[in-house]
């Protein structure tokens, strides 16, 4: 079994990318396709070369992605049929059980449906173009953008976030009242409830 980040000469076609998680935030895709739109020609080539999707070979040699689903899935809708990888380890070698044990195990897979509750890993999406929107990572991203949190290197931060506004905002208000959320989410943020949290910034003092 290696452990390496060993980047692809080649690119593989999109289609190809094995999600390992169920959603996505799909304002956070829409924003990132169009900051694809705005490049030039030239300066497209140059982003793809310096954005390598990070992936795990798994059974039968697939591709799995371990990073990265946003910017995979604004590509593939924006019509882009082939990425760079980079290689962080090989498991090919492994039985697909004890593939998806490994991965759950590394925090390499998020089996978390859009209404935060664990899947088997049988539901995950077949390629990035079956990711489906949580609004609640959504607003998470908005949040994060916003300053109501640090940018954190834990693993799934940003669902962290999604489930704590999940239980605390109506789905409703998520989905269709975008600037009122987001200012519910970042007084909630600031709150001491939130101090679990990967990086909570902590109260702000009324003085």
């Amino acid at each position: 079994m290696r452990f390496s980040r060993e980047p692809r000469i080649h690119p593989i076609p999109l289609a190809d990318l094995r999600p390992t998680q169920i959603t996505v935030g799909m304002r956070e895709v829409n924003e990132k396709r169009a900051a694809w739109r705005a490049h030039g020609d030239g300066a497209k080539a140059d982003f793809l070369g310096a954005h390598l999707i990070p992936v795990v070979l798994g059974p039968r040699k697939k591709h799995f992605v371990v990073d990265h689903h946003h910017l995979a899935r604004a590509l593939f809708d924006e019509g882009v049929e082939e990425i760079a990888v980079t290689v962080v380890a090989d498991l090919s070698g492994l039985e697909t059980s004890a593939f998806w044990v490994y991965l759950d195990n590394r925090a390499w897979t998020h089996l978390y449906d859009a209404h935060g509750v664990r899947q088997g890993h049988k539901e995950l999406p077949k390629d990035v173009a079956g990711l489906i929107d949580d609004p609640y990572r959504s607003l998470a991203g908005a949040l994060r953008r916003a300053g109501g949190y640090a940018k954190d290197t834990e693993p799934f931060s940003e669902f962290l976030w999604a489930d704590f506004l999940r239980r605390r905002i109506k789905r409703k208000q998520a989905q269709a009242h975008a600037a009122a959320a987001l200012e519910e989410a970042l007084r909630l943020a600031r709150s001491k409830d939130a101090a679990y949290l990967p990086g909570w910034c902590g109260p702000v003092s009324a003085g």
